[in-house]
């Protein structure tokens, strides 16, 4: 029989995945404040604000010295390494700073795309040989400075004849030796693979797309013996071409980008946190929720790493001057918020549920509320708890904030629906457990 080296310590494996677990828990998601210098240029040119290393240091200290109150909904901050070095006003390093607050630092250490030769305009990462061979020194350094994950960005896209066999296959083993060498110092590795969103393609040519994308790209994982428990995936959500003339719903955007990910990675890894794509922050969110309340199989945390969906209304806020710090602190926290809302188990409007008996029942009264899981005439719910009906801390109703039954489900009874009300019927002898009718909650 074959045997396996350990290429990881039990400790180090535990560590790995504390700090994978920590950065998606529940109702968290990752800031990614890693622009690169040209990128910040160009969301200052948006706000009329020069492009300098002081005015970079004055936007992201805004960030990370919003109230601590920030660190209920982000559970990670990805920096630039220009950032990862400088200090806030008072002296106190960025990374001292996230600390502080309880939000755990991160890093980009990929160095940008160049074009791959052989292939019709698809890239691999600039510099891959040497960049690689000095990652590891570059990772013990940056987690002795206090990272604790790393972030590795692949780009493919999609047209008649991309992404190719090649570009997968490059991109993904180049994803699984980042990964490898991250581990090996202590660093969660979250892997990129974004299937860009330019071109004309529908939503099923992206679904496909990205299924092969991620079905490489966790070969190459496996075959580089990574630690899948201490990983962390950043895709993009499966949605149709910019160009595309043909319109999906929100709605069918989650299906595809559930059912993708539910063909192509494991259930070991910990958490999914979806990068934007250059989507406003309108789009982002709504599908963010529509992938949340698809009903399928969803072992893994589904939670954001927004870039830009998190910081354009914080930029237009700031416009580079110094009084609207915290207006434009206090936005950034107010979308933060409410990313959290649609990131399980804080998921909001209940919908009716046709397998349950209550729900398919809505005009009689007695059902609406005998049902746990479904907000009553006062906007309010009740909950099944140790053999009574109680009302609970009332929840307002925000059509805003939606996440499905089970979401909520989850969050509030940590069981099934059916366990829920076969539980509840056990309890009260004078409900029926076959036909649902008995005492109504007072």
């Amino acid at each position: 029989m074959p045997s396996f080296p350990q290429y990881l310590s039990a400790t180090q494996e535990d560590e790995l995945r504390k700090i994978a677990n920590a950065i998606v828990a529940p109702g968290k998601g990752i800031l990614a404040a890693d622009e690169s210098t040209g990128t910040i240029g160009k969301r200052f040119a948006t706000i009329n604000v020069e492009n300098n290393e002081d005015n970079r240091r004055r936007y992201r200290e805004l960030l990370f010295t919003a109230d601590k109150s920030l660190a209920n909904n982000i559970g990670g901050v990805i920096l630039f390494h220009e950032t990862f070095y400088q200090t806030t006003s008072k002296g106190v390093s960025m990374v001292k700073t996230l600390q502080d607050m309880g939000i755990i630092p991160g890093i980009k250490v990929d160095k940008g795309m160049v074009p791959l030769a052989g292939t019709d305009g698809e890239s691999t990462i600039q510099g891959k040989d040497k960049c690689l061979d000095g990652l590891s020194e570059r990772c013990a350094q940056y987690k002795k400075d206090g990272a604790q994950f790393a972030k590795w960005r692949c780009v493919l896209k999609i047209s008649s004849h991309t992404p190719s066999y090649q570009a997968m296959l490059e991109n993904g083993n180049v994803l699984a030796r980042y990964a490898s060498i991250c581990q090996q110092n202590g660093l969660v590795p979250i892997v990129e693979p974004e299937v860009l969103c330019d071109g004309d393609h529908d939503l099923e040519t992206a679904q496909k797309v990205t299924e092969q994308v991620l079905a490489f790209t966790y070969k190459a994982l496996s075959d580089h013996h990574v630690f899948l428990e201490g990983t962390l995936l950043k895709p993009n959500m499966v949605t149709a071409g910019q160009s595309c003339t043909k319109k999906y719903t929100t709605e069918e955007n989650g299906r595809a980008t559930v059912q993708a990910l539910s063909r192509t990675v494991p259930a070991a890894v910990p958490g999914i946190t979806f990068l934007s794509g250059g989507q406003s922050e309108v789009c982002a969110t709504e599908n963010l929720n529509a992938i949340n309340r698809f009903p399928g199989r969803k072992p893994w945390a589904l939670t954001f790493s927004f870039g830009r969906a998190l910081q354009a209304s914080v930029l237009k806020a700031w416009q580079g001057q110094e009084s609207n710090v915290a207006s434009a602190q206090k936005t950034l926290l107010n979308r933060a918020k409410l990313l959290s809302h649609f990131t399980p188990p804080t998921g909001r409007v209940l919908r009716k549920d046709t397998n349950c008996m209550f729900c398919r029942n809505p005009n009689r009264i007695r059902d609406l509320h005998l049902c746990p899981l479904l907000w009553d005439t006062k906007r309010t719910k009740f909950r099944w708890t140790f053999g009574t009906w109680k009302r609970p801390t009332l929840i307002p109703y925000d059509g805003d904030m939606e996440g499905s039954h089970t979401d909520l489900l989850r969050r509030d009874m940590e069981e099934s629906h059916t366990d829920l009300l076969r539980r509840g019927h056990g309890r009260d002898p004078h409900c029926s457990p076959t036909t649902g009718h008995g005492r109504v909650p007072h």
